[in-house]
């Protein structure tokens, strides 16, 4: 199946902000409407999967990990009907919106864009691609994150503001989906800093399990 490597052709990351009300309440923020989502992109260039590394961007002195599930489209679609919006999804994966903080912080503060600070090099590590027929219920999936072998995230996607179709939907009336998209669904309550040395593993219940190890881009690495 061509979306076992999803990575090596997707055109583009959609990613839903603010939809975990326990999220949104430890960032401190005003709750968005519920018909609404926060929207952003990442570039493709910023997928990274196992066996390679997290790498924090230089200048950046705070980053946050993210554990969500992801969407994988499985055919092009734009306009697309909740009712039908299921159909457009190939499978699902794990993955981890990392975030420079302290830019994405300025940027609100000025009211400038997060596109630095959501969408640097390696800011989208990925597990590996799940189809859907192995997913039973895709509104009762824990998501979880470890740092150095500490629980940090331990949430579940029943507790999503706004659910799978409702997103892919709305996402459509703005963006084309197409094969090998990813759609990041928002991330629970837990997010924290990691640093240089750390090891983070994140996962979906006992379906899917990733590690990546932090590195800052100012030390060098042997990793090619």
């Amino acid at each position: 199946m061509r979306l076992v490597k999803f990575v090596e052709f997707s055109r583009k990351i959609v990613a839903v902000g603010r939809n975990y009300a326990a999220h949104v309440k430890e960032m401190k923020v005003k709750s968005e409407s519920a018909s609404k989502p926060v929207i952003f992109l990442k570039p493709a260039t910023s997928y990274v999967t196992e066996g390679q590394q997290i790498k924090i961007p230089k200048g950046c002195s705070e980053l946050h990990h993210e554990v969500e599930l992801g969407v994988i489209i499985g055919r092009k679609g734009s306009e697309i009907d909740e009712k039908e919006a299921m159909d457009y999804i190939g499978g699902y994966t794990v993955a981890l919106d990392m975030t420079a903080r302290d830019w994405q912080t300025q940027a609100k503060s000025s009211g400038n864009p997060w596109d630095i600070a959501k969408g640097f090099d390696t800011s989208c590590p990925v597990g590996q691609f799940i189809p859907k027929e192995q997913v039973q219920d895709v509104n009762n999936l824990r998501l979880w994150c470890k740092v150095n072998g500490q629980i940090r995230q331990d949430g579940n996607t029943k507790d999503m503001i706004l659910q799978i179709p409702s997103i892919i939907s709305f996402v459509s009336n703005y963006f084309t989906l197409e094969a090998g998209d990813l759609i990041l669904t928002g991330t629970p309550a837990g997010v924290g800093a990691v640093k240089h040395g750390d090891k983070i593993e994140a996962g979906i219940g006992d379906i899917v399990k990733i590690q990546f190890d932090v590195v800052s881009k100012e030390v060098k690495s042997d990793t090619k």
